[in-house]
């Protein structure tokens, strides 16, 4: 059955107490697919149907919940139970859930686990957010350089039946520094008699642990890396990012940017969990600021009264050719942001995409000017047509040399270029677009004598 018929009947088990369907019901979900109910579920009626898994699966499904809905289920849970699942969850995925408890549930949840478990908690609980150090897992794969190929198979079933993954192994020399690493693929392959210093590679990609978690997610997606390394400032090796995890660190990046380039803040838990106040709150800022923003245009407007009061016909074409440079700079903004992300782009590439940005602004402001420069004739004789028409072409050239320029210029002052965001670029190049129009119109119609 599909998903939606087994939750409805899971539902429907539910409502009238069926144990039996509700067990029954319960095996036939996906892990994702049972965290995915149970997020839609009360926190109680969620712990009712928690409990009836095991231990194992408890903690993979949990671990496909979303932070805000793991604290929700976590407080309801005893400690006892919570310990439990801790133990079973993965490092990273541990770290991240006890870093949302505050300081009395946290000591309690560590005094039921065991030393090791503790200590491993504490330390990747201490990394900063927003660092590879607070998205790495130490759970990983290590052989001894001198152990054969087949040994070190054995040695990996024995070792690693909890570690992330065993697809990428690591070989330390006795001051836990990389010396290489292999994959599972040429273990399997290689002689059985051949030690691992053969078979592995000895240039290793690795990253420090204060590096910033999208350094670590470039550097995957560069290499094609299935994990990367994470060393400590002692070049020591104390932990992995999963490109999984790589993963989530770029969809939680661009989900950020996206709501930057709408003027809003980062939502933390999600906007499903997010309160009135909390929306309220991140998005009132920016819009304030952009109406006193747009006072700018209102005054342009006022000190050209005189010449919209002698030819009407400008009105018409106001919305048009102000939107027009909004627009235009909406586009190059979001271009240099994403390229900014992304590192397809850098600060020294300024001159050569300002040239290039010119060249195509112009080219879209022309041919935007041909487009309207009929409906001005139409409207109001040649000399509006020729006032509309010179209006776009500037009004489009420097909205999108606006929004190029300023993802550049806040990257330089150490702001995210993410802040240059479509609002932000279209309130600026209103205000210019107000002047120019404008001033183009009082230059070539000039006032009639009173």
């Amino acid at each position: 059955m599909t998903y939606n018929l087994v939750a409805d009947a899971l539902r429907a088990a539910m409502a009238r107490q069926d144990g039996e369907a509700i067990c029954r019901l319960l095996s036939e979900l996906r892990p994702a697919d049972l965290a995915e109910f149970l997020r839609q579920e009360q926190p109680r009626e969620a712990l009712q149907l928690f409990q009836q898994l095991h231990t194992a699966q408890r903690a993979e499904v949990f671990g496909y919940l979303p932070a805000e809905a793991q604290l929700q289920l976590a407080e309801v849970m005893d400690d006892h139970a919570l310990s439990q699942l801790l133990t079973r969850m993965d490092a990273d995925e541990r770290a991240d859930l006890f870093k949302l408890f505050d300081a009395e549930r946290q000591e309690r949840i560590l005094r039921g686990l065991a030393h090791h478990e503790r200590e491993d908690l504490r330390r990747l609980s201490s990394y900063a957010e927003g660092t590879a150090g607070s998205v790495m897992t130490s759970d990983y794969v290590v052989v001894p350089a001198d152990m054969s190929a087949r040994d070190a198979l054995e040695h990996i079933r024995l070792t690693a039946p909890d570690a992330e993954t065993i697809y990428q192994i690591y070989v330390l020399d006795a001051q836990q520094r990389i010396i290489g690493t292999l994959s599972l693929r040429e273990l399997i392959l290689g002689r059985p008699q051949a030690p691992i210093s053969e078979l592995m590679t000895r240039d290793v990609v690795s990253l420090q642990v204060h590096a910033t978690q999208e350094e670590a997610a470039r550097l995957i997606s560069r290499y094609d890396l299935m994990t990367l390394p994470i060393i400590d400032e002692a070049q020591r090796m104390i932990g992995i990012i999963t490109y999984d995890d790589a993963l989530d660190v770029v969809e939680e990046e661009a989900t950020e940017d996206i709501h930057k380039g709408a003027t809003i803040g980062k939502l933390e838990g999600g906007l499903r969990g997010a309160s009135l106040f909390t929306l309220y709150r991140k998005r009132i800022g920016w819009l304030v600021l952009l109406v006193f923003a747009n006072i700018f245009s209102g005054a342009g407007i006022a000190y050209f009264e005189d010449t919209i009061s002698a030819y009407i016909a400008l009105v018409f074409f106001l919305p048009l050719l102000i939107d027009s440079g909004g627009n235009a700079g909406s586009q190059a903004a979001t271009l240099m942001v994403r390229g900014l992300a992304t590192g397809d782009v850098r600060f020294r590439d300024w001159g050569r995409l300002l040239g290039r940005e010119l060249g195509v602004a112009s080219a879209l402001g022309l041919t935007m000017a041909l487009a309207v420069s009929g409906l001005g004739f139409i409207r109001g004789g040649e000399q509006i047509a020729l006032v509309v028409a010179l209006s776009m072409v500037l009004v489009v050239m420097i909205g999108s040399l606006i929004g190029m320029c300023l993802p550049f210029l806040l990257q330089r002052l150490k702001l995210d270029p993410a802040t240059a965001s479509a609002p932000l670029v279209t309130s600026i190049a209103d205000a210019s677009g107000v002047l120019i129009y404008f001033g183009i119109a009082t230059a070539i119609l000039g006032l009639p004598d009173v």
